[in-house]
Formats: structure tokens, C-alpha cells, sequence
């Protein structure tokens, strides 16, 4: 016999209460219930092939914190502020490792392939957004949050979270028709 997968927030709100207490089948549902907007969103801050590692630790970090999350509180922006967190802790190893690596080895930077696709055109134009402008506006172009729940993920003010999600869009559409932004 095959569970079904609870439907609505209350279920939700019960499954993480549950998760609190140590239940990990009631964890295992939110994680299925959350990971396709949580590795997409991380996909997007830190890149494909790192989102899977990324999520991971953060669906880790979040089973260790789910006793002092506030019950009252909703679970997915809750999951995706501390999924932010680690993209951000990642990105800064990241960024550490790779000076290091260029210093080390003296690497020229190699410029990018002519574009293809407009897929591939968004892709890059979001690759050379700052960390804070991408999140921003993956969050709320992307995956539809509302802009003050964007700025409770990432955890900024509703005045600069506006102010990257439109910078943001202004330079990815700049990028996609070809000028600088």
C-alpha cells in the first residue's frame, strides 16, 4: 500500500510539526513535497551543477533546524532562506577556492561561446547578475513570490530586494537583446 502525499498547508503544517518531533517519513514528504522549487531556485544562484550538492546540505540543515523553527511560520519560504544561506556560504567557498586556483595557476580567462539558444541566452545573462540581483529575481520572475515574501527568503529589505529584482530584469533583457548593461 502506497501513502499519498498530503494535499493542502494544513498537511503541511502538520507534517512539519511531526518533522520537529523527530519524524523522518513526515520529513521525507515536505522534501518531496519542496525539492523541485528548492534545487531550480539553487540551480539558478549557484548553477546546475552544484544545486544537487547545495540542496542537499540545505534540506540537511533544515532537518537540524526544524525544532527551533516557529510553528506558525511557513514551511517553503522558511526551506528557501536556509537554502539562500547555504548558495551563500557555497558561493563564498567557491569564490575563495577559485582566486586561489587562478593565483596558483595563472589562468587567463577564456571569453564565452557565441550565444545559442534564448535559453542559453537567459542562462548567461543571470550567470553574470550579482548573487543578490539573481536570487531576487529567480524568487520573484521565476518562482513567483510575491516581493516582500522574496525579501523574508533572502532576508533584505522589501526596498533593496525591489531595487535588484528591477535592476536585475533591466540587465538581463539588456544582455538578451544584445547591449551592455
Amino acid at each position: 500500500m502506497r501513502a499519498t502525499m498530503p494535499a493542502n498547508h494544513d498537511d503541511e503544517a502538520q507534517l512539519a510539526a511531526d518533522a520537529a518531533r523527530g519524524d523522518t517519513r513526515a520529513f521525507d514528504w515536505l522534501v518531496l513535497m519542496h525539492e523541485a522549487r528548492v534545487r531550480s531556485f539553487l540551480a539558478r544562484v549557484v548553477g546546475r551543477a552544484d544545486a544537487e550538492d547545495v540542496a542537499q546540505e540545505a534540506f540537511v540543515k533544515a532537518w537540524l533546524a526544524l525544532p527551533r523553527r516557529r510553528p506558525e511560520a511557513r514551511f517553503e519560504p522558511w526551506l528557501l532562506a536556509i537554502a539562500w544561506n547555504v548558495a551563500l556560504d557555497f558561493l563564498k567557498r567557491t569564490r575563495r577556492a577559485a582566486a586561489r586556483d587562478r593565483a596558483w595557476h595563472a589562468v587567463s580567462e577564456v571569453e564565452d561561446p557565441p550565444a545559442g539558444t534564448a535559453r542559453i541566452e537567459v542562462e548567461r545573462a543571470l550567470a553574470r547578475l550579482s548573487v543578490d540581483e539573481r536570487a531576487a529575481l529567480v524568487l520573484t520572475e521565476g518562482h513567483g513570490w510575491s516581493q516582500s515574501e522574496a525579501a523574508g527568503i533572502l532576508d533584505m529589505p522589501l526596498g533593496t530586494l525591489k531595487s535588484a529584482a528591477l535592476r536585475a530584469k533591466r540587465k538581463v533583457l539588456a544582455a538578451i537583446d544584445g547591449e551592455s548593461a
